[in-house]
């Protein structure tokens, strides 16, 4: 069971503006070609595909127009607008809008001109300018301008989601240089991966929100200027989206092969079980299946074996990043490093791994785990250049062991690994009394809830919650609907949940609001464990500021070390592929693209448009 989100469309339906953490970044570097204002921009050399190329690799450039393709998602919704911190915004959201540039899902992180014609930045990266399109359109026929960009960027940084300003933060003026061209400046050069950022951010008309409250969530349909656009909806239940038959981009070579479906409409359901049982019976067209059990065994149907339904597993390059239970040290409870550790000795994944998931997973180790940035050898000497200044503020297992978690026979007993977390809790001032463990000057029992959003996530937790048990600590655990949960994590309303933190190839600004002292107090961050570290701090931004890929592999790694050893996290588990069960009504490219999410919306099509 490996909690994957998909990566989000910008805005998010879910957990806000995964951002870049989701987008897989690359090598860093810059062509002359794109400083002198191009096509594309690469994080380094050049990018894959040349000025006149037609279409992606990975798409099937004659796919066929027409059917509707029906997806599902769990809880509710009440708005679509995404870019707030405010409510819930309905899934697929974000195809009702262009941005300035696409991202190609076959480099590890290059962005080709969508809404911008041309990209052009210095060799220091101390700003980015776009040339816009003269023929790009918002769906009401107005053209989109520098006006609508700046307006974009000005209300997104001042009243979008907290995190933007986080991420946007050395983004300090867009300003129109040309009839056509906006110029971003930067707080200071060197940021390598900013002028790729900045062209992530979506258009958003100012005609249209001129006289609305942009901080208010609204299920009033927004005016976009995307592939699609929103045709129905029952709130909080459906949404429908239809092609826009006439979009400005459709033709782009960006653009080849992609968006096909008429229309795609999205159905709720209350959680993941019920989900999967609607699925069998036909109610939706394909599901990622994220829990092994599911895999294993929920799909001996007869539409399976009569090959109605197909189940395919998509191999992936993405770093794994890392899924685990986590900490908020917001909770007096997890301050002490060593109650972290101890909890964390008391979950057994060979056992859970063997009898739960079918041996379907590998432990997670690292924070951008199945990737060359993972700390997987004591540090070099260009680490320690970097770790040295903070030896008295960092644990000594930083600079003299590698971090391996905790491992046990399988059998279901974890004897040794329960003493030495006993142990731990002792030392702590956690000790038992009268079967419980309460701390020894205040009598107060070592007690928290863990959060969860999904049923079948109980099935891993409860062993867990057993084992704690035994070391007389009493967890309780609670399934909430997911729009509670949502609002919950939103407010750092927890102690324990599982959560997922993706990673890139090449990470960047986007550690700040994942680490970061300021993210720890923004609700809406995705600093979930509320990390105040300075040494943190300190290395996301030597990490940010990395001027080659080698040193940005020594930062990360550095970084890694210092998250691991702070025991923030319980890590998880991952998998190197997607597992998709479909029914045959649709067809996909044969090229799957290696990184980011499977794109069903965009990259796959109805047989019966053929």
């Amino acid at each position: 069971m490996t909690v994957h989100r998909r990566k989000p469309q910008f805005p998010s339906s879910r957990i806000p503006l995964l951002g870049v953490g989701l987008v897989l970044l690359a090598l860093l570097g810059v062509s002359m070609a794109q400083a002198a204002g191009g096509y594309a921009l690469a994080m380094y050399g050049e990018p894959k595909y040349g000025p006149d190329f037609e279409h992606f690799d990975y798409v099937n450039p004659e796919a066929p127009k027409g059917g509707m393709l029906r997806l599902a998602a769990l809880g509710t919704y009440d708005s679509f607008n995404g870019f707030i911190l405010k409510g819930t915004a309905a899934d697929g959201i974000g195809m009702i809008y262009d941005s300035l540039t696409v991202a190609s899902s076959d480099e590890p992180f290059t962005r080709y001109g969508l809404v911008a014609e041309t990209i052009e930045t210095p060799e220091d990266r101390a700003w980015v300018r776009f040339k816009l399109r003269e023929e790009a359109r918002f769906h009401d026929g107005e053209p989109i301008t520098v006006e609508d960009v700046i307006f974009t960027f000005e209300t997104l940084k001042e009243k979008g989601h907290p995190q933007l300003r986080v991420y946007w933060a050395d983004v300090i003026a867009a300003e129109q240089t040309g009839p056509r061209e906006v110029t971003f400046r930067f707080r200071e050069a060197g940021n390598r991966e900013l002028p790729l950022i900045v062209g992530e951010m979506p258009v958003l008309p100012k005609h249209y929100w001129e006289g609305r409250d942009f901080e208010r969530s609204t299920l009033e349909p927004p005016l976009g200027s995307g592939p699609y656009r929103i045709q129905a909806f029952d709130a909080g239940r459906s949404v429908l989206y239809a092609r826009v038959e006439d979009y400005w981009a459709k033709d782009l070579p960006v653009n080849r092969g992609r968006y096909n479906f008429d229309r795609i409409r999205y159905d709720y359901y209350r959680d993941g079980t019920v989900a999967l049982e609607a699925f069998k019976s036909g109610a939706f067209d394909v599901r990622l299946e994220n829990v092994a059990k599911n895999w294993a065994r929920a799909y001996d149907i007869p539409a399976v074996r009569e090959g109605r339904i197909k189940m395919i597993e998509m191999s992936h390059q993405n770093a794994a990043g890392m899924q685990g239970f986590f900490y908020n040290l917001r909770r007096p409870i997890f301050e002490d490093v060593r109650v972290r550790e101890a909890l964390g000795l008391a979950f057994d994944f060979e056992w859970t791994n063997r009898n739960i998931f079918y041996g379907a997973y590998t432990r997670t180790d690292s924070f951008f785990a199945n990737s060359e940035l993972a700390a997987r050898e004591l540090p070099d000497e260009q680490e320690l250049e970097l770790l040295e200044p903070y030896r008295d503020q960092l644990p000594p297992e930083v600079f003299t062991e590698v971090y391996q978690p905790p491992r046990t026979d399988g059998v279901g007993l974890a004897r040794e690994n329960l003493r030495k977390a006993a142990r731990l809790l002792n030392e702590a001032g956690w000790v038992v009394r009268n079967g419980r463990r309460v701390h020894e000057e205040t009598g107060r029992a070592l007690r928290f809830e863990i959060l969860l959003y999904n049923p079948t996530f109980e099935r891993m937790v409860l062993p867990f919650v057993r084992n704690l048990e035994r070391l007389g600590v009493r967890p309780s655990v609670r399934t909430v609907d997911v729009a509670q949960y949502i609002e919950r994590v939103k407010n750092f309303d927890f102690d324990i949940t599982v959560m997922v933190i993706g990673q890139s190839l090449s990470p960047g600004n986007e550690q700040r609001y994942y680490w970061g002292s300021e993210a720890a107090d923004t609700p809406g961050s995705r600093n979930y464990a509320g990390i105040k570290n300075p040494v943190v701090d300190a290395l996301v931004e030597k990490l940010i500021n990395a001027p080659d890929r080698e040193s940005l592999i020594r930062r990360t790694r550095a970084l890694d070390r210092v998250l691991l050893w702070n025991h923030y996290v319980i890590p998880h588990y991952y998998a190197d592929s997607w597992r998709v069960a479909y029914w045959n009504t649709l067809a996909k490219p044969e090229v799957d693209p290696p990184y980011g999410m499977p794109q069903f919306e965009s990259l796959w099509w109805s047989r019966a448009a053929e």
